[in-house]
């Protein structure tokens, strides 16, 4: 009698494990892969080798007041301070305001800045975000601007 209950009990620890390791396991679902044709990603224009780096991807949705920063190398600031608008879709400007340098400034290296762009009352639609140096000689030639397209929500 004790080898048959010992045997049943082998069986049910066999079968417990059995189950226990199936679920243990057990594939799990996987999201699906979604990629973005390269294409379909809006283009940064203007000097767009001298942007490192920015909060917020090409044509990203924007609104309301938001706190932004970004890396761009050297010979955009100016007493710490970088040129930060907002354009339209055609490029006409639509607000303006600065950025500033949160590490050393003057230096040709890589800067890094922050900058709050309030996107309240403006029309709707595709727009940039139009990073420019301090130019306070305003000579056309002097001039450098990274242009990241965004849409104005």
């Amino acid at each position: 009698m004790q080898n048959n209950q010992n045997k049943i009990t082998i069986i049910v620890l066999v079968i417990a494990v059995v189950i226990l390791s199936f679920v243990a396991f057990k594939p799990k679902a996987q999201a699906p892969v979604v990629t973005v044709p390269e294409s379909a990603v809006p283009a940064v224009l203007g000097n767009k080798d001298d942007l490192v780096a920015f909060k917020i991807l090409p044509g990203s949705k924007v609104s309301g007041k938001m706190e932004l920063g970004g890396i761009v190398k050297g010979g955009y600031f100016f007493e710490a301070n970088i040129v930060v608008k907002v354009l339209d879709a055609n490029k006409n400007e639509l607000k303006t305001g600065n950025g500033t340098a949160t590490t050393d400034w003057m230096t040709a290296d890589p800067v890094t800045f922050t900058t709050t762009i309030d996107f309240t009352g403006l029309t709707p639609g595709p727009g940039y975000i139009a990073l420019e140096n301090d130019n306070p000689s305003g000579d056309p030639a002097n001039l450098k601007q990274i242009l990241i397209p965004v849409v104005i929500q």
